[in-house]
């Protein structure tokens, strides 16, 4: 009896990572060594960077621990 052969599932393309703009990075890393303090306009930038890199709307459930 011949014996199938099951053939892979092709992969699906990952999607590129979203990144911030080397801008917004070094901003980040500025207010977070104390360097510079941040303003309104800059914590709404920022804001604005991470939200965008937000693949799902809303918050991530907590992890049921077993």
């Amino acid at each position: 009896m011949a014996t199938l052969v099951k053939k892979p599932k092709p992969r699906k393309p990952k999607k590129p990572l979203k990144q911030s703009t080397p801008a917004l990075s070094s901003l980040a890393s500025d207010i977070l060594t104390g360097r510079i303090w941040a303003t309104q306009a800059d914590a709404r930038r920022l804001a604005a960077s991470v939200l965008g890199q937000d693949e799902a709307a809303g918050q991530a459930k907590p992890k049921r621990r077993q």
